[in-house]
């Protein structure tokens, strides 16, 4: 089965990306979670957190870094930045991938999570 954050990131699934790097992407998440709702991706595949192997230090801290990045560049004073690992931990797709969620101040009464 094809991994659509792979087919995304070898452009070959449509998705809104809002920042590529060599190693990285950024797009918006079609079922967002809060008011702004961004996925950072690395484009080697690795399954989840638990894939990660030594040779990986680096790229685990530029996903890290463009997300912080990508977290500016969208005018967020704060977020929150997730990782789900396996299906019992959340992850729903089987490539590793960091949520940056915030801009819940920007919505009237919605709550963070």
């Amino acid at each position: 089965m094809e991994c659509i954050f792979c087919a995304i990131a070898a452009h070959n699934k449509e998705a809104e990306i809002v920042f590529e790097r060599n190693e990285v992407l950024v797009i918006k998440d079609i079922h967002p979670k809060a008011p702004i709702h961004l996925l950072v991706i690395p484009k080697k595949h690795i399954a989840s957190a638990d894939a990660i192997c030594e040779e990986d230090r680096s790229l685990i801290a530029e996903v890290i870094l463009v997300a912080r990045d990508a977290a500016q560049n969208a005018g967020l004073g704060g977020y929150k930045l997730v990782l789900n690992v396996g299906r019992e931990g959340g992850q729903i797709i089987d490539h590793l991938h960091l949520h940056v969620l915030g801009g819940w101040d920007r919505a009237p009464g919605a709550v963070a999570v």
